[in-house]
């Protein structure tokens, strides 16, 4: 006797399926459209105005006139950049060296389930809510040598010209620029460790593993790809530093903490060249593309699963 087949696999013929898989992919590139458009316009469109611009010379008011490579043969060849460049990539190491443990950490922290941890992660936010310009402002008052918290308290070792050494204001500017951009790699973390299955700690546990071994020999192994986008994010984003900077130290003291975006900045709109200063923002879109390319080329292929050990 011959069995039936189902009638949901007699009524749907591979012809049907083909033609349902391609009206979906054609509905998918249509929903994408609008982001590409979008893309285009804000994104690439722009980009390709600071290059044409950097072949030019304009003050930012009057005409635009054509001058073929000389605000690059002035950006190239000025003393200024070299240092530049050199003190966006202190300020790029240090903060990833900074903020990359700690945001592990209390990102690793508040993946418990406790409800205590939901409240320290509201807690935890309140930084990244705040205005870059407001933030620079409070530590600059706070750390003010005369008026500040170490003249308040008469604490000498907070009283001091914490902005007006080249070292001491380095520090601050990591400081301040950690404080603020921990919690969103701390939420980037969270959520990469709520992934990791509980069964690998479980058996990690009934191996008699300690919460620390766990922690170096899953959480972190487990971890790799959401460590490569958040370095991602956090090397590449640090080519943009301006506001919080040129408010905390205006690049000083002398040029100790001008990084390249404030570079772009004074030359642009205080010395009014928008060529040169078109050219160096071509050149940190170089550099941090290929910044990102090399990270991803570290991390390998970053469409794999998480779950490398499942």
């Amino acid at each position: 006797m011959t069995a039936l087949a189902p009638v949901g696999l007699q009524s749907t013929p591979a012809g049907h399926l083909r033609g349902g898989t391609g009206i979906r992919a054609r509905s998918l590139t249509w929903m994408a459209l609008p982001a590409l458009v979008l893309f285009i316009a804000f994104g690439v469109v722009p980009l390709l105005g600071v290059l044409v611009l950097s072949f030019t010379s304009w003050d930012g008011i009057g005409a635009i006139r054509p001058a073929g490579f000389a605000s690059w043969r002035a950006v190239l060849t000025d003393p200024g950049l070299p240092h530049a460049l050199w003190v966006t990539f202190q300020v790029m190491a240090l903060t990833w060296l900074v903020q990359t443990p700690i945001s592990i950490l209390i990102g690793t922290f508040l993946a418990g389930h406790q409800r205590y941890r939901e409240f320290l992660a509201v807690l935890f936010f309140i930084p990244l809510l705040l205005s870059s310009a407001a933030i620079a402002i409070t530590f600059k008052a706070l750390l003010d040598p005369n008026f500040g918290l170490g003249a308040g308290l008469h604490l000498p070792l907070l009283a001091q010209d914490w902005l007006g050494r080249p070292h001491l204001a380095m520090g601050v500017v990591i400081f301040v620029v950690s404080w603020q951009f921990i919690p969103f790699h701390s939420l980037i973390y969270q959520g990469g460790v709520r992934q990791i299955p509980v069964t690998m700690y479980e058996a990690a546990l009934i191996d008699g593993a300690g919460r620390v071994r766990q922690f170096f020999s899953i959480t972190l192994p487990q971890l790799k790809y959401t460590i490569i986008t958040s370095s991602t994010l956090m090397i590449v984003g640090s080519l943009t530093f301006f506001d919080l900077i040129f408010v905390l130290t205006e690049g000083g003291p002398g040029d100790a903490t001008r990084v390249l975006a404030l570079d772009m900045y004074k030359r642009g709109f205080q010395a009014n060249l928008m060529g040169p200063a078109s050219a160096i923002a071509v050149i940190l879109v170089l550099v941090g593309l290929a910044l990102a390319l090399l990270l991803r080329r570290l991390g390998g292929s970053t469409t794999a699963s998480q779950l490398e050990g499942v």
